[in-house]
């Protein structure tokens, strides 16, 4: 491996960073207002981002479909030394869950070695299916739901009607919905986050066994680094909403119509996730407040190695309040 690749768990250190933008973000849960919850995610991310051992490069920064503050494509960060690498961000997967208090909201980083991330460009929406290890070789987005459905059932060794399919929520998927009830099968809707439901798929005894629908092309290539590290299956291909959009695509040698996979979308085997819940789901538990201070909850993988930890954490104000510029406490 050269030199400048990294050669540490960074994973160990991202996970620092989505603990503060999930500490910064809890304090706006409820509170009806998606782009304060983000902006002030966004700043500790930042903070912390910049104080990480690498020389990055933001190659996927959330916030472009809808103007929302954001970590922007092209930003260096970190302390600028070695290991130089690719940053993927989403300081809040699930704005909307976290300003209406709902449940997964979620914190996600992943790196990778510098020049390995997919980069959607302007098409910000992807067709998706995603799946743990044990259906990852059966999958084919190109074919029809109910054979998709029948070949995971039977690589999960389940009847189809025991099979539940995570789903966002949205008038796009009237007719992908229509296909998984004619297919006999389970159906969990969320209102958002297809990051954590690409993520919940792949993880096991979550109950859920695959995500599908059209999802952000950012937060496919955020989930593609933490399903390599679970040895999941992911098949996207790009979405255009318009003749614009099209046009764009042909313009800028995007095919849309090849079938994007984990390798396409993270072209490294030593990539580094970190997660950190905001508002408690299927995968952590959200920030918990407590006497001077709270608790979070984070899983931290990295591919290379396939480990996986569960890292629960006390975050005091006194002590954190005296050695970091993020604003912990009040509004």
């Amino acid at each position: 491996m050269p030199s400048h690749a990294p050669d540490r768990n960074l994973a160990l250190e991202l996970v620092r960073v989505t603990e503060a933008a999930a500490l910064a973000a809890a304090r706006w849960v409820g509170r009806g207002d998606k782009n304060a919850a983000d902006q002030a995610a966004v700043d500790a991310m930042r903070l912390m981002l910049s104080t990480v051992e690498m020389d990055g490069i933001v190659v996927i920064g959330e916030g472009e479909k809808d103007e929302a503050p954001m970590l922007y494509n092209g930003e260096r960060l970190g302390t600028g030394h070695p290991p130089q690498v690719d940053i993927a961000v989403d300081p809040i997967d699930g704005t909307r869950l976290t300003a209406q208090g709902r449940p997964g909201a979620l914190s996600v980083v992943a790196v990778s070695e510098r020049g390995t991330m997919f980069d959607p460009k302007h098409l910000v929406y992807m067709r998706k299916i995603a799946v743990g290890p044990e259906a990852r070789d059966v999958i084919d987005i190109t074919d029809t739901v109910e054979n998709n459905l029948k070949r995971i059932a039977k690589a999960l060794g389940k009847d189809v009607s025991e099979v539940t399919v995570m789903v966002l929520d949205r008038p796009r998927h009237q007719d992908l919905i229509e296909d998984i009830r004619r297919a006999g099968t389970r159906i969990r809707l969320i209102m958002d986050g297809d990051v954590a439901g690409a993520i919940t798929a792949a993880m096991p005894d979550t109950g859920i066994d695959v995500l599908m629908g059209i999802g952000g092309s950012p937060e496919a290539v955020v989930a593609a680094a933490a399903l390599k590290c679970l040895d999941g299956g992911l098949q996207c291909m790009l979405w255009p909403r318009n003749e614009e959009e099209k046009r764009l695509a042909q313009e800028r040698g995007l095919d849309l119509n090849q079938v994007l996979t984990i390798e396409d979308l993270i072209r490294s085997d030593n990539v580094f996730f970190a997660l950190t819940g905001i508002t408690t789901g299927e995968l952590v538990d959200g920030v918990k407040y407590v006497g001077r201070g709270a608790i979070t909850e984070s899983l931290v993988m990295r591919s290379l190695s396939g480990t996986i930890r569960r890292i629960r954490a006390l975050h005091r104000w006194d002590k954190l309040m005296r050695i970091s510029q993020v604003p912990y406490t009040g509004s």
